[in-house]
């Protein structure tokens, strides 16, 4: 089918990439030029406007936003709201709360547009892995747009989870369990990192995890790459930004009363390694992880730093 995608960075990019290799159609848009161009390299086209963009698909028309969460995405929705038409449908696929997937229904409907919140994951590695898909909205929006899912989604990667909200909602717990396992994984390598009299090869004990124990996961082979010694991992500072779901998923807990424990204290280490000169193993660790699943910057020690 044809889609268009608005947002060409690290995702976006790579989703149109995935998209068009499925059979499908696609046209991507980005403010910034390079972004635009670094697509066009991979034989797929673009626009250089919004307009440009839905004049080239033809009704019904499906629209993906892959654009930050908060006024890039409000600003997005308006406008596509002024273009688009009866029977054409809108696709969040940002980190968005799921509360404005309620507004963003709300107010597409006035016009017979379609909305589906769709939670995403799967990092810079989704192109050749695939993107897990945690799908809200009604079912005949969905049904429209879900050989999009099925060709973004790796076999068993993709649900529609509920009515409108519920996929930025399950996407936003789905980060807070993430903040947790990080921090588990984080402390307990920082223990061994302490234990000198056993002088532990941790990219080993990395490693060997990674089969038949308990503990693996993908998130564990993440750690293994980072703690490789062409990593640099010395050279990372434990600054680890959180953006905004793992607040969500605790203020929600506070709302309806359920006692989050693990991921809260996960959150509030966050915040303290935010703190300037914060070096701790684990807190290397966590920003190590967040570079290699999602492509977040991770920021370096400096030489004459004490």
């Amino acid at each position: 089918m044809q889609i268009a995608m608005i947002g060409l960075g690290k995702m976006g990019a790579n989703m149109c990439r995935r998209l068009a290799d499925g059979g499908h159609d696609v046209i991507g848009f980005d403010i910034g030029e390079e972004s635009r161009k670094n697509l066009e390299k991979y034989s797929i086209k673009t626009a250089s406007t919004m307009e440009e963009m839905v004049a080239y698909l033809k009704p019904p028309r499906a629209v993906w936003v892959m654009v930050p969460a908060g006024a890039p995405t409000d600003d997005t929705i308006d406008k596509l709201f002024d273009l688009l038409s009866d029977g054409d449908i809108v696709i969040d696929g940002g980190n968005s709360n799921y509360k404005t997937a309620f507004t963003y229904n709300t107010k597409l409907a006035k016009k017979n547009i379609g909305f589906v919140d769709a939670g995403t994951s799967g990092g810079v590695w989704g192109f050749d892995n695939g993107y897990c898909l945690m799908v809200g909205g009604s079912k005949d929006a969905v049904a429209k747009v879900e050989s999009v899912f099925t060709t973004l989604a790796p076999e068993g990667g993709y649900a529609h989870v509920g009515p409108c909200g519920a996929g930025h909602f399950v996407k936003m717990v789905h980060n807070g369990i993430e903040y947790g396992l990080m921090q588990a994984y984080a402390e307990g390598f920082e223990l061994m990192d302490a234990a000198d009299e056993f002088n532990l090869d941790l990219h080993q004990i990395a490693s060997i995890w990674r089969y038949g124990s308990v503990v693996r996961s993908w998130l564990l082979e993440l750690a293994e790459i980072a703690l490789r010694e062409e990593s640099h991992f010395e050279a990372i500072e434990g600054h680890v930004v959180d953006s905004g779901e793992g607040r969500w998923t605790v203020e929600e807990a506070i709302e309806r009363g359920v006692p989050l424990e693990v991921i809260t204290l996960s959150l509030y280490r966050r915040f303290s390694s935010q703190r300037d000169g914060e070096t701790a193993f684990s807190n290397k660790l966590l920003a190590a992880l967040r570079n290699q699943f999602g492509g977040h910057a991770v920021e370096t020690l400096q030489h004459d730093r004490k």
